[in-house]
């Protein structure tokens, strides 16, 4: 399977873990370090160092896991670590994780002395589809979603069908999400083979490729997020604000691709109801989005703890939620805005669905 190249790096697949020792010993580095979280330090790391010989003298940074900790204390803490083993401009970082790690440490590392060399190695389905390519690196504030970042780009990027053996089932299904939305938003057919899926775990190693391709082509046309890119965040602006909510209250909050599947089904409704989206387009992303992602029970009462939140997403200009909303399967508009009345009424139609 081909490399993807992404503007000035590459998304590698097969032998990817050999590319990455190639990288290593032609960048003659000073020092190498690592970012896991406490899953993949346990699961994820012993295989890279099973397969890369070179990989012999390293430093592990550990972070804790889960979105909660993606703040700038635990930034702060990446940057200490570096600083105590003396990390000079010529030093790598590798962020073995999910989106977690990956955000935050491309953030440290693109920030840290104004920036060294990181290498991404995604192990969740939803970071290798969605934070593979883009260049986005970022922490939240409080309940904001990645309010703080930059862009800036990897040497490179691992994706190893072997770290998706150590996820549990439910890690497949909300990177899953991420997937369905490739397809909504720009490639029908692509969609129309993914939901024929019987389960999110059957993906295959060529349907993560589609997916990291289609993404990687709204990306070059659109680098900054100043036009087409914003497609991608179809979903996200209600389900980044269902995500925080569910953060901050619930025993056992949602995953990202689990609230963003929420997201996609109120903003679907946005879409029909704004004349913009179809019926029996409607109606199947509706559908469809349910078969893989059992109904969340949306609490009553909330609705302007979620305005609030969306209020804060960095999509919005002069003072309006924008929302990037399909137009048919397979095509999506930016910049759309919708009055807070039809976010309210989007959310009482997702309550109201059978489960």
């Amino acid at each position: 399977m081909n490399p993807i190249q992404s503007s000035t790096y590459q998304v590698y697949f097969d032998n990817s873990l050999q590319v990455l020792q190639d990288l290593l010993q032609q960048g003659n580095y000073s020092k190498v370090f690592i970012i896991t979280d406490e899953n993949t330090g346990q699961f994820c790391l012993p295989v890279l160092q099973e397969k890369l010989s070179a990989l012999d003298n390293f430093d592990i940074i550990e972070i804790p896991y889960g979105e909660e900790n993606k703040n700038i204390d635990y930034c702060i803490g990446i940057w200490r670590m570096l600083l105590d083993f003396e990390a000079d401009r010529n030093a790598v970082v590798i962020n073995l994780g999910g989106g977690v790690v990956t955000d935050m440490g491309s953030f440290a590392a693109s920030t840290y002395k104004r920036g060294i060399d990181f290498i991404q190695i995604p192990t969740t389905l939803l970071s290798q589809v969605d934070a593979s390519v883009g260049g986005k690196t970022g922490i939240d504030i409080e309940n904001v979603k990645n309010i703080i970042g930059t862009f800036a780009l990897p040497q490179a990027v691992i994706i190893c069908a072997d770290f998706l053996q150590t996820l549990p089932e439910r890690q497949i299904i909300s990177g899953f999400a991420e997937v369905i939305k490739h397809g909504i938003i720009a490639d029908a057919a692509y969609y129309q083979d993914i939901i024929s899926l019987a389960h999110a775990k059957d993906i295959s190693t060529a349907q993560i490729h589609a997916s990291v391709a289609i993404k990687n082509k709204v990306v070059l046309e659109d680098p900054f997020e100043k036009g087409l890119r914003k497609i991608l965040n179809f979903g996200h602006t209600i389900g980044h604000a269902v995500e925080s909510w569910s953060l901050e209250h619930d025993s056992s909050p949602l995953l990202h691709g689990e609230a963003i599947a929420v997201g996609m089904i109120c903003e679907s409704y946005l879409a029909h109801m704004t004349g913009i989206l179809e019926e029996e387009d409607f109606k199947a992303i509706v559908q469809d989005v349910l078969k893989f992602f059992p109904k969340y029970k949306l609490k009553e009462g909330i609705e302007n703890d979620l305005l609030a939140i969306m209020q804060h997403d960095k999509k919005n200009s002069a003072g309006n939620i924008n929302f990037s909303l399909p137009n048919k399967i397979g095509n999506c508009l930016y910049n759309q805005v919708v009055s807070k009345d039809l976010i309210i009424e989007s959310l009482a139609y997702y309550r109201s669905l059978n489960s």
